[in-house]
């Protein structure tokens, strides 16, 4: 990807949007779902208009130091929008990284209010935080622990046509886990909520190897009985999910 930071126009750009929306937007991000949280900010950049279509970026180094995020996050957060078709890539004296003239048009299903989708992740949060602290909490039986090992495992392999599903039953079985059937009626009616949604934006490949990578924590927590790291590991892997959510379907 060639790098905005020597270009007229990127730097014409990151002046002009000396803006109150500019700076609600590129500031600096959240720990922990950096990827995650530099795709929603972009995202948000160019859907509220602060950066219209055809128009370049800021510089790289300029944005990676408003996000506060290094410039491999930043270019893979670039890259993973170039690929789902918003942001475009020029080489040359005027090169840089700019908003594609004719956006993505909007997914098929009819996207939820912020409202909606406020309703579906906050509840997500309460229940699966919740079930994940209570699973770590339980003295799990050696089919338990072999099940959970299986689903990690399972999740982590899963192609893009298959990853969904397997997905889904990895956090289903935290939930089954917990030991409280009704929890998992519940868990299963909000993901069936929030898989809806997820499928009306892109996968990226960096948000799922980030993904497993917390799935991994949230486990091994769960395995060693750690009930507040079980949960600190859930929650922090549901706000990088949000977060994309946020950024493509708002």
């Amino acid at each position: 990807m060639a790098d905005a930071d020597a270009a007229g126009s990127p730097a014409d750009a990151a002046s002009g949007l000396d803006s109150l929306a500019e700076s609600a937007v590129l500031r600096p991000l959240r720990t922990g779902n950096a990827f995650e949280d530099t795709v929603e900010r972009l995202l948000q950049t160019v859907r509220l208009g602060i950066v219209a279509p055809g128009e370049a970026l800021p510089a790289e180094r300029d944005l990676a130091a408003r996000f506060e995020v290094s410039r491999d996050t930043l270019r893979e957060a670039i890259r993973s929008l170039a690929e789902a078709g918003y942001l475009v890539s020029r080489r040359g004296r005027y090169g840089g990284t700019f908003v594609v003239d004719v956006l993505p048009p909007a997914a098929d299903t009819v996207a939820p209010t912020a409202a909606e989708l406020d309703d579906a992740l906050g509840l997500r949060e309460i229940l699966e935080v919740g079930a994940a602290r209570a699973a770590a909490s339980r003295d799990l039986s050696a089919g338990e622990r072999s099940l959970l090992w299986k689903r990690l495992g399972e999740s982590a392999a899963a192609s893009l046509d298959d990853h969904r599903r397997l997905d889904s039953r990895l956090h289903l079985t935290i939930g089954e886990l917990a030991g409280l059937p009704s929890l998992v009626e519940l868990l299963a009616e909000n993901r069936m909520r929030v898989n809806g949604y997820l499928d009306g934006i892109p996968f990226l490949i960096p948000n799922l190897e980030h993904s497993n990578h917390q799935h991994e924590a949230v486990v091994a927590a769960i395995l060693t009985g750690d009930a507040d790291a079980a949960a600190a590991a859930m929650s922090e892997h549901l706000r990088g999910t949000a977060a994309l959510l946020r950024g493509f379907l708002r």
